[in-house]
């Protein structure tokens, strides 16, 4: 059978373009990581007295409860912006909309976790 693989691609050992398993991975691994998060997240928030927001304040000024809504935060996001990404490259087929398009998501989603993250050390600090 003969190789259908051209001599760059024999010489460097990858696929097509090197890129698309880590992507693949990185969605999957944010996938498996937000399933403990939203679980701890909606068994937390259900478990509190009451809805007010000295309750939730309260609740987020707690070190353990802090850290953990970060790493959702960062989760969430980065899982969003990879299953974005990859819905724009499958039904955008003008490359130059479509980079564009990609170039935003990934923006707004850095400014929406960058906000999240900030939100919640100012009230775990209490400031």
């Amino acid at each position: 059978m003969a190789n259908l693989r051209t001599p760059l691609s024999v010489a460097k050992g990858r696929g097509s373009s090197g890129s698309g398993t880590e992507h693949f991975w990185h969605q999957r691994i944010t996938a498996v990581a937000l399933v403990p998060l939203v679980i701890w997240f909606c068994f937390s928030v259900a478990a509190l007295p009451a809805m007010d927001h000295a309750s939730i304040t309260a609740w987020l000024s707690a070190p353990f409860n802090a850290i953990l809504m970060i790493a959702a935060i960062i989760a969430i996001f980065f899982h969003a912006s990879l299953g974005l990404q990859v819905v724009l490259e499958d039904y955008v087929s003008q490359h130059g909309i479509r980079t564009i398009a990609i170039i935003v998501v990934k923006l707004l989603c850095f400014l929406l976790a960058i906000t999240g993250v900030f939100s919640v050390i100012k009230i775990a600090l209490g400031s």
